[in-house]
């Protein structure tokens, strides 16, 4: 089985923005430290030799068709500056030199990517393997992805780790979300019950549908507060089904890609390293040509 990673790209590109310093300076004035360690890490990652690679980029903040759903999702984030914005498009011009099929959407988030190429693999029976530190992606667990792999961490998280998380399954991520809110994205959730609580209620059932449908349920369930958490439930009902909307992942993602268009090929290393040149990582030549190399050895194999 064909193992294929797919990179939540701008959750490294911002590690890097924050975690580097200022070193490195693009021909036109732009710092470009995310530039300088994205580019390295995805080197990293090719060096693995995985069977395919694709990344997926956030360009949707304000236009995703979540705020259709409600116009506050994500209200409390910013735009990109003009410094950001320029890394942002340099790391995926770099990506894409480096043979990483690469996509974005004005509509629809990285996440919502992540979940449709993870859909096109399944279905085409390669192991997909998806490259992020957001375990709010661990629901991609229960439609087949391998495991989420922080790569920068070293570390593996499958259902064991979600469960130890969250208390809920990968299965019931977004529900969870849907009770407990996100204030990173917005999402409101219902006022009062916690990631404990969440768990317990979800705990009983299969999703937040049961809890709404069947409020008879909560009340047969060990929980500290039951009654309340029944009018609770009631009180909050429409919030929590948009709440749900919101956490839940988009997996029809128009995107016209099957799994050999992933394998990348055809790169040339010499143009590779003249955009290195041109956003200052020139420092980077060597481990381009070496891995680009090894890539394309593979290949003609």
């Amino acid at each position: 089985m064909k193992q294929i990673y797919l990179v939540d790209a701008s959750v490294y590109i911002f590690r890097y923005y924050f975690a580097l310093p200022p070193n490195w300076e693009s021909r036109s004035g732009y710092t470009t430290e995310a530039v300088y360690g994205f580019t390295n890490f995805l080197l990293d990652l090719l060096d693995s030799r995985p069977d395919g690679i694709a990344c997926a980029f956030d360009e949707s903040l304000g236009s995703c068709f979540r705020n259709e759903i409600y116009p506050d999702y994500k209200c409390s984030r910013v735009l990109p500056d003009e410094a950001l914005a320029f890394q942002l498009a340099a790391c995926r011009e770099m990506a894409e030199a480096l043979g990483i099929v690469s996509f974005a959407s004005d509509r629809y988030e990285a996440d919502d990517i992540l979940a449709t190429l993870t859909r096109i693999c399944v279905e085409q029976g390669a192991a997909p393997l998806i490259v992020t530190r957001d375990k709010d992606l661990g629901q991609l667990l229960d439609r087949g992805a391998a495991a989420l792999w922080d790569f920068a961490a070293g570390q593996y998280i499958g259902d064991g780790e979600i469960v130890a998380k969250f208390g809920v399954r990968p299965s019931q991520i977004a529900d969870y979300l849907a009770l407990v809110g996100d204030s990173v994205d917005d999402i409101p959730g219902v006022p009062g019950i916690g990631p404990k609580t969440a768990a317990q209620l979800l705990g009983g059932v299969d999703s937040v549908a049961e809890l709404i449908d069947c409020p008879d349920r909560i009340a047969t369930l060990n929980i500290r507060g039951a009654t309340r958490l029944v009018e609770k439930i009631a009180e909050y009902r429409e919030q929590i089904v948009m709440s749900l909307a919101l956490a839940q992942l988009a997996y029809d993602v128009p995107l016209d890609v099957t799994v050999p268009d992933l394998s990348g090929g055809g790169v040339d290393p010499d143009f590779a390293i003249a955009l290195a040149e041109e956003f200052g990582i020139a420092g980077l030549a060597k481990k381009i040509i070496r891995t680009l190399s090894a890539e394309r050895a593979g290949i003609t194999a």
